[in-house]
């Protein structure tokens, strides 16, 4: 699903965001990247969706070369993965229902009767059935972030990767929001969750990359 190799990134200033990195992640495995704040999760995972381009090395993100990809071909390559983000971006002016549905809409489905089935099966899945008609900012930050998981998921994307989602959540809400990764994660996604919430890792037995200063350390140095 995913292939690093030797990848680096450099940004202006001589700042090495990312050194050397190799990683390989299989199809349907659910993997956390885990690290400090400023470790390099976040510019990792900008890799994966082409948003950032390392300089050296070679990455490859179901079958695509993205350092060789046409820049063209970027939108289509994101359509197929859900990205979750710590701070929602949301669409504050639409309701639940119409930010989830947007998801669709974007990507060209046009069968109304789809959009309808497809949104509210994806608001269902986060538990949220009976806030569709609600405006994000009459949600709380946990309802907002469910809300942003189902608009990444909606169009059922194998890859789904989410950047700190429960960074601003209470130590509950993540563990909700963590259960809501494992149900897609038993429904055939690939996960990738970048987080520095150590006891949240620990409470499962997925995977663990640790980053630290832009370098890949292995599990053991997870304490």
């Amino acid at each position: 699903m995913i292939k690093l190799f030797n990848i680096s990134k450099t940004y202006p200033g001589k700042i090495h965001a990312l050194s050397n990195i190799n990683l390989h992640v299989a199809k349907g495995e659910f993997i956390f990247i885990a690290g400090p704040s400023g470790a390099g999760k976040s510019t990792l995972l900008k890799l994966f969706f082409a948003e950032e381009f390392a300089e050296e090395g070679q990455i490859i993100v179901n079958g695509i070369n993205l350092l060789k990809v046409k820049r063209k071909m970027i939108p289509y390559h994101r359509r197929s993965i859900g990205i979750i983000f710590q701070d929602f971006k949301l669409l504050n002016s639409k309701t639940v229902f119409e930010n989830v549905a947007f998801s669709l809409i974007v990507t060209g489905v046009k069968k109304k009767s789809e959009i309808n089935k497809r949104t509210y099966e994806a608001i269902k899945l986060v538990g949220l059935s009976d806030k569709r008609d609600a405006y994000p900012l009459k949600l709380s930050g946990g309802e907002q972030q469910r809300i942003a998981i189902a608009r990444a998921v909606v169009n059922e994307p194998p890859l789904i990767i989410a950047d700190e989602p429960t960074g601003n959540l209470d130590p509950e809400l993540s563990v909700d929001i963590l259960d809501i990764f494992r149900r897609l994660n038993e429904k055939g996604s690939t996960i990738v969750f970048a987080t520095h919430n150590r006891a949240l890792i620990k409470s499962t037995n997925f995977r663990r990359v640790i980053i630290s200063k832009g370098r890949l350390l292995s599990e053991e140095d997870f304490t």
